[in-house]
């Protein structure tokens, strides 16, 4: 019964997210109330949300103080830097941009956190994609999927907690992953440039404003040859009589006429080009690149970030990196709780950039939005899974797909395991696949001579999967600042992460990692 209820509540969450007709919030508080009523169990409720709390709240002020922090360093232009240097990459082209976010996103991701991983991303590639009029689902899936495959690092949670749930030495388990993680990772790269195709397809590549400055510059330098050489024919033709100089001047005239016709189509891409048919900055007929200069600030430009707002700090630039630089060491040599180091490195940041107290007023009012709807989404997830726990569901339905395994399939548990790890480590938290259900498939798998070794490394695969779960406080950090409905995030999202999942789980068989 309760594997039943368990199953239903995920999948009527699911559904009902995904066409629209809840909130994610309203539907992480409601459904699992009512299952827990039709469980029976529903005097209990308050005691569940209550331990559900207790777990996410840690998770919930990390969040809280890492959206004000890294929004901070955003305010003060901190990653400006990376931003110009993401547009001088991109270059207008969707291919490039789709193809840089997941670059961007698997380099942020060294630091084993997801939450911050999507807000640089999101902060960095925001401007741009909504500029070329690109899908934001586009972003959020690459810079998810690229995160999953990048959170099997010793530091970032999974591999950490299958080498304490099997008592193993997390090197043992991750190093000789590594060829089969570099595949995933070259799966998501091709993903990023296929879904890249398809955006430029749609909207073309557009000019930037840059660009038709020096289209213009390269027609005024050939528009100048043209004069040159028009004036040496009109001054020969001159020797030779006024028909031959009418003649001549008549061709100087047409030779300035093409050289400004084709200054004009050097500075407009044309109605085939693809340009004018997406929202960028194509200039028109006749304007040039300069009025595509003056234009595009006005309407977002290709900054990425405001170069001229009024938050910015740049004589504080080193101090702001040296603080991020030492606050992500921290974080990666686990010198304090992760909540706390994010709360002392804000609390530092604003007093610092922000001296005066209104503008410290201002800096937390600008950010309240985000921090709001993250922690709301968190503490909504611990009333979930607090009755997915508290209920004993998710551990009826672990018990029951572990039971379901043929016992035929017992020598090859590692790759059950893979299997597996797809559709549990995604309705369940990492926490409880890993103390709950791994160990049951190692002493499985031991009992055929599987070695937990393989288990554990097979037990990571669905990371790439396990990063878009709704019980994965950072994704409502990247759906909400990309301003993505979550649905639509998993409907676009779970079909290629779940494939990326699978190449890593082909690859280590392939290598005999697993």
């Amino acid at each position: 019964m309760l594997t039943f209820l368990g199953f239903a509540m995920i999948a009527t969450f699911l559904v009902l997210i995904m066409m629209k007709k809840m909130s994610p919030i309203a539907a992480l508080v409601l459904i699992p109330a009512l299952f827990c009523v039709f469980a029976g169990k529903g005097a209990h409720l308050g005691d569940y949300v209550i331990e559900g709390v207790g777990k996410l709240a840690p998770t919930a002020a990390m969040l809280m103080f890492a959206i004000v922090y890294f929004g901070l360093m955003i305010d003060v232009g901190l990653f400006d830097p990376i931003v110009r240097g993401i547009l001088r990459f991109c270059k207008a082209d969707p291919l490039r941009v789709v193809v840089g976010t997941a670059v961007l996103a698997a380099i942020v991701s060294l630091d084993g956190d997801g939450s911050t991983t999507f807000m640089i991303t999101v902060s960095a590639m925001y401007p741009l994609y909504k500029r070329l009029g690109l899908s934001l689902v586009v972003m959020t899936g690459v810079a998810a999927t690229a995160n999953g495959v990048m959170n099997t690092l010793p530091w970032g949670g999974p591999t950490a907690r299958a080498a304490t749930a099997l008592k193993l030495d997390a090197a043992d388990i991750f190093v000789p992953m590594i060829p089969a993680l570099a595949v995933g990772l070259l799966c998501v790269f091709v993903l990023a440039y296929v879904l890249g195709l398809k955006e430029r397809r749609r909207v073309g590549t557009l000019v930037i404003p840059g660009d038709a400055e020096r289209a213009d510059a390269d027609a005024d330098a050939e528009r100048a040859d043209a004069d040159a050489a028009g004036q040496h024919l009109v001054a020969v033709g001159k020797g030779s009589g006024d028909a031959r100089t009418d003649t001549h001047t008549h061709t100087h005239a047409h030779a300035g006429a093409g050289a400004g016709a084709g200054a004009g189509a050097g500075a407009d891409p044309g109605p085939g080009s693809g340009a004018a048919d997406g929202p960028g900055p194509a200039t028109t007929p006749g304007s040039g690149g300069d009025t595509a200069a003056a234009d595009g600030p006005q309407d977002g430009g290709f900054q990425g970030l405001d170069p001229l707002r009024p938050t910015l700090r740049p004589r504080l630039y080193w101090f702001n990196a040296g603080l991020t630089i030492a606050l992500l060491t921290a974080m990666i040599m686990e010198l304090l709780p992760i909540p706390v180091l994010f709360l002392l490195g804000a609390a530092l940041a604003l007093t610092v950039n922000f001296p005066h107290m209104p503008d410290q007023k201002a800096r937390i009012a600008a950010h309240a939005d985000n921090v709001l709807n993250v922690a709301g989404m968190v503490f909504a997830a611990a009333v979930f899974t607090g009755v997915l726990s508290g209920t004993g569901m998710v551990k009826h339905m672990a018990d029951w797909l572990v039971d379901a395994v043929p016992e035929g399939m017992g020598p090859h548990m590692a790759l059950v395991t893979g299997l597996l790890s797809l559709p549990l480590t995604y309705f369940m938290s990492n926490d409880g696949f890993y103390f709950g259900v791994l160990p049951v498939l190692a002493e499985a798998g031991a009992a055929h001579g599987v070695s937990p070794l393989e288990i554990a490394r097979a037990s990571l695969v669905g990371q790439a999967l396990h990063m878009s779960s709704p019980l994965v406080p950072a994704v409502y950090v990247l759906v909400g600042m990309a301003k993505v409905e979550f649905g639509d995030h998993t409907r676009f999202t779970v079909k290629w992460a779940a494939l990326t999942s699978l190449v890593v789980l082909g690859a280590g068989m392939l290598f005999g990692i697993i």
